[in-house]
């Protein structure tokens, strides 16, 4: 299987620090018990959660900011 890389990542993402931000928050998801969204036998958490951005499985849902604040 061909390995991943940022620059699959960054097709996906804005920048490098919302790469981090996506990845780091589904390796804990994937820890607690979450299934994985793509097939990736063999590999520890944070390669398959680069795998998962780079798919396009997980993506950024922006929160609206409250209008009174």
């Amino acid at each position: 299987m061909a390995r991943i890389t940022i620059e699959d990542c960054l097709k996906r993402t804005r920048n490098r620090f919302l790469l981090v931000h996506m990845a780091a928050k589904r390796v804990r998801r994937i820890r607690e018990g979450s299934e994985y969204l793509v097939s990736s036998p063999k590999n520890e958490d944070i390669v398959v959660a680069l795998r998962e951005v780079a798919a396009g499985k997980v993506t950024v849902i922006k929160k609206e900011e409250d209008a009174a604040e």
